[in-house]
C-alpha cells in the first residue's frame, strides 16, 4: 500500500508529533494583572476607588490612555486610545499622571513570589509573565491550585488582584487569562484545546491584531473553525511567514519554551508636549529633558549601549527615527546630546513643527555579553 505523504506533510507530522509530546509534559501559567497601573492609584488613593480613572497624559497634552479602570473601561475607554477621546467617552473621568517607579516595586514584589515557585519566570511586562510550573519548587502537582495559590499570596502581598491562564502551552495560557477578568482564573486542558480554538471569535486570538483580524473576517474567517479550514500554505500566501504560526495556534499548538532573564534590547525616553516646538531652543531643551530621563534609566539598568536613535513625530503625525552608532558605549549624557542634536539636523525638524521627541539606546552591553558567551560556546563544542 502506496501512502501520498509528501515532504511536507511529513515536516508536519513530526512537528505535531513533537508538539504533543510536549504539550502532554508542560504544565504553563500565565498571569496577568488586572488594570495594573490603574489599580495601583486605586489601590494608594482611596478617593480614586470605584471611580472611571485613566492613568495617561491629559487631553489638552494631547496624551494617550496607558491603562484605565475597570469602571472606566464601561465607557468603552481603552489603553492607547487618545486621551481626547476618552473625555468625550467620560466627560468626568480622572486623569492621574503615571508613576513608573511604583508600578517597578509592585511588579519586583510580584516577581518575588514567582520565584519562590519557580526559576522559569518569563516576564512580558511589568504586569504579566509566563510561568513553566512543570516542575515547581512547592511540588504541586496542579497546576490550577498552583496557580489559585499564586493570586492568592499576590493579592496577600499587594493588595491587588491578577488573572491566570492555566495549559500546556504559552498560547492556551495567555489566552485563558483573558477569559474571566478581572480575578479569573481559567484551565484550557489539553484534550480540550482544539474544540477550545475552535468556537473562540478571530479577534480573541493572541497574536492577531485588529488590523489582521478585519482582514481575516473580509476573507470569511471569524472563528477557529473558520481558520482551521485553510491549509498552512494558503494562510502563507495570504498573511506572509505568521500565516503558519496561525495554521498551529488554532490546533492548539505552541511548542515555544518559557525563557526566563529575557535580554532587554533598548531603553529608550520620549515626550509628547501639549503645543508643537517649532524653534530649535525649544528642541534643545526638550532633548536635555529626554537625555536626563534616558540616562537615569540606563542608570538603573546597569548597562549602556552603543546605537542611540532619535525619534521625531510631526504635528501632521508622520514619524522618522534616524541612529546612529559609535564605536564605544555611550555612557555620558552629553554624548547623548551631542549624538541627538547631530541626528536631529538630518530631519524636517527645521521646517516642521514637532509634536513629540524621543530617544533610544539600543546595541546594549548586555546583549552583546550574550552574544559573546554563546559564540564561545559554540567554540568549546
Amino acid at each position: 500500500m502506496r501512502f501520498g505523504f509528501g515532504i511536507s506533510t511529513i515536516s508536519f507530522i513530526v512537528y505535531w508529533n513533537s508538539t504533543l509530546h510536549t504539550q502532554t509534559t508542560r504544565k504553563i501559567i500565565h498571569i496577568d494583572m488586572d488594570a495594573f497601573y490603574a489599580s495601583v492609584e486605586q489601590r494608594d488613593h482611596p478617593e480614586y476607588r470605584g471611580k472611571a480613572l485613566v492613568v495617561g497624559g491629559t487631553p489638552d497634552q494631547r496624551g494617550v490612555v496607558a491603562a484605565a479602570s475597570y469602571e472606566a473601561r464601561q465607557f468603552g475607554i481603552f489603553s492607547a486610545m487618545p486621551s481626547r477621546t476618552a473625555i468625550k467617552k467620560c466627560p468626568h473621568l480622572i486623569f492621574v499622571r503615571p508613576r513608573f517607579d511604583a508600578y517597578r516595586e509592585v511588579s519586583e514584589q510580584i516577581h518575588e513570589i514567582f520565584h519562590q515557585y519557580t526559576d522559569l519566570v518569563e516576564p512580558l511586562s511589568l504586569d504579566e509573565a509566563y510561568l513553566d510550573v512543570t516542575e515547581n519548587k512547592r511540588a504541586f502537582t496542579s497546576a490550577t491550585l498552583l496557580a489559585r495559590e499564586l493570586k492568592a499570596r499576590i493579592y496577600e502581598r499587594t493588595d491587588l488582584t491578577a488573572s491566570a491562564g492555566v495549559s500546556v502551552n504559552k498560547f492556551l495560557a495567555k489566552t485563558a487569562s483573558s477569559i474571566n477578568k478581572p480575578d479569573g482564573l481559567f484551565l484550557i486542558p489539553p484534550e480540550k484545546a482544539e474544540s477550545f480554538t475552535e468556537s473562540l471569535p478571530i479577534e480573541k486570538f493572541y497574536g492577531i491584531g485588529k488590523m489582521t483580524a478585519e482582514k481575516m473576517r473580509s476573507a470569511g474567517v471569524f472563528t477557529g473553525a473558520d481558520l482551521k479550514k485553510w491549509t498552512e500554505i494558503d494562510l502563507i500566501k495570504k498573511f506572509g511567514k505568521i500565516g503558519s504560526f496561525y495554521f498551529y495556534i488554532v490546533r492548539g499548538q505552541d511548542d515555544r519554551p518559557v525563557v526566563a532573564d529575557r535580554i532587554r534590547k533598548s531603553i529608550g525616553a520620549e515626550e509628547s508636549f501639549a503645543e508643537d516646538l517649532v524653534e530649535h531652543y525649544e528642541f534643545v531643551n526638550a532633548l536635555d529633558e529626554i537625555s536626563q530621563t534616558l540616562k537615569q534609566r540606563v542608570e538603573s539598568t546597569g548597562t549602556s549601549g552603543r546605537t542611540l536613535t532619535l525619534k521625531v513625530k510631526y504635528a501632521d503625525y508622520q514619524q522618522v527615527t534616524r541612529s546612529r552608532t559609535v564605536a564605544e558605549s555611550i555612557h555620558d549624557r552629553a554624548e547623548m546630546m551631542r549624538l541627538a542634536l547631530a541626528l536631529l539636523e538630518s530631519t524636517e525638524a527645521a521646517a516642521k513643527r514637532v509634536r513629540l521627541l524621543g530617544l533610544g539606546l539600543s546595541n546594549l552591553d548586555c546583549e552583546r555579553e550574550e552574544e559573546e558567551y554563546v559564540q564561545l560556546t559554540i567554540d568549546f563544542v
